[in-house]
């Protein structure tokens, strides 16, 4: 590790001469340290057995093909970041914007807050979320009650993720989330149908079923 690197003032990458960036890991995890805390707070702490999900994570955002091969990761898919209760996914996926380009930046929308939006404005919230060119991750997957807009009740991230698939397969377009549920509480929840299709959408990277609330 380069003695002295400095996250506030250096980026955790260098440019060679084709002008790509290649990232050093253990900067990396310098730099996520120092802009957890920053948006989190002092109590943020990466934790060393959180490494390879990091990594997996950081080689998938800044696309380094060759090792993405290697771990099994399709970069033509999202992200499904699962795990339990208070491991870590949220603040960890949010960091993850340090690491994406303008092509591949994405946006977070709680999956409470999106139901919520279908109830109060209806079925152009499905519209917004299922056919805009941006690339959104879901937080919380499968928490969300369904919701009824003058009467009418929708499974309104089913009906989104189902409109996302197709958006994958036209456009390239992906979609990320994360979820503290299991595949079969997903399928329980959203149906066999889209089940089926989240496993083409997604790369499944999970914490440890025994993984600490770190809220504690």
């Amino acid at each position: 590790m380069k003695k002295g690197y400095n996250p506030e003032f250096e980026k955790p990458y260098f440019i060679d001469d084709e002008g790509a960036r290649n990232y050093n890991f253990q900067h990396s995890i310098i730099y996520l340290q120092f802009k957890g805390q920053k948006k989190y707070g002092n109590k943020f702490h990466i934790r060393k057995e959180d490494f390879p999900i990091i990594f997996n994570l950081i080689i998938y955002f800044t696309k380094c093909e060759d090792l993405c091969i290697q771990k099994g990761i399709d970069t033509k898919k999202g992200i499904l970041l699962a795990g339990p209760i208070g491991c870590g996914k949220t603040s960890l996926i949010s960091l993850m914007t340090e690491f994406t380009f303008e092509i591949n930046h994405f946006l977070i929308r709680s999956t409470r807050a999106v139901a919520t939006e279908f109830h109060e404005e209806g079925y152009q919230v499905i519209h917004k979320y299922s056919y805009t060119p941006k690339i959104y991750c879901f937080d919380d997957l499968g928490i969300e009650q369904n919701m009824k807009y003058f009467g009418n009740d929708c499974n309104t991230l089913a009906e989104i993720l189902l409109n996302r698939y197709d958006l994958l397969i036209r456009r390239g377009i992906v979609t990320h989330a994360t979820t503290n549920l299991s595949a079969s509480d997903l399928e329980t929840i959203y149906g066999n149908r889209l089940r089926s299709r989240m496993r083409e959408m997604f790369n499944l990277i999970s914490f440890p079923n025994n993984s600490p609330d770190k809220r504690r």
